[in-house]
């Protein structure tokens, strides 16, 4: 199987002026984890993870002042589509992150978002079919 066969192709988008409070909604209201965060004033995409969220607010910073652009991170692995879903927990793995931009060479921008669950969702049988 196929990172393309996994991953979740509607992607939320955000912006680095978004707050850490706005961006937590956003993520919590369309049940993911992360977000890819586009900056018109840097080349390429972030992302803002859950993680990233909770880490600010265990250091004491106010999620209501606090901007996704300074918690973002810019340094990004990205999968490609026709990456095995080995290749991309392979990534993960080494990388220790749970999410990864997908990005097509033909299109412009991110095409997904793959996840640790869209993988083990795509790994493991349809609870209620598996016998025990």
């Amino acid at each position: 199987m196929l990172v393309r066969d996994a991953m979740s192709s509607v992607v939320l988008t955000i912006g680095p002026d978004h707050t850490l409070r706005q961006a937590a909604r956003l993520m919590s209201s369309r049940r993911v984890g992360a977000a890819v965060v586009l900056d018109p004033d840097t080349a390429g995409v972030g992302i803002l993870t859950e993680r990233d969220v909770l880490a600010s607010v265990g250091r004491g910073q106010d999620p209501d002042r606090e901007r996704a652009g300074a918690h973002t991170t810019t340094d990004v692995v990205y999968a490609d589509p026709r990456w095995t879903l080995a290749d991309a927990a392979t990534a993960m793995a080494q990388g220790g992150f749970r999410h990864l931009v997908v990005l097509d060479e033909h299109e412009a921008g991110p095409v997904g978002i793959v996840s640790v669950r869209d993988i083990i969702n795509c790994w493991t049988p349809v609870v209620g079919t598996a016998s025990v």
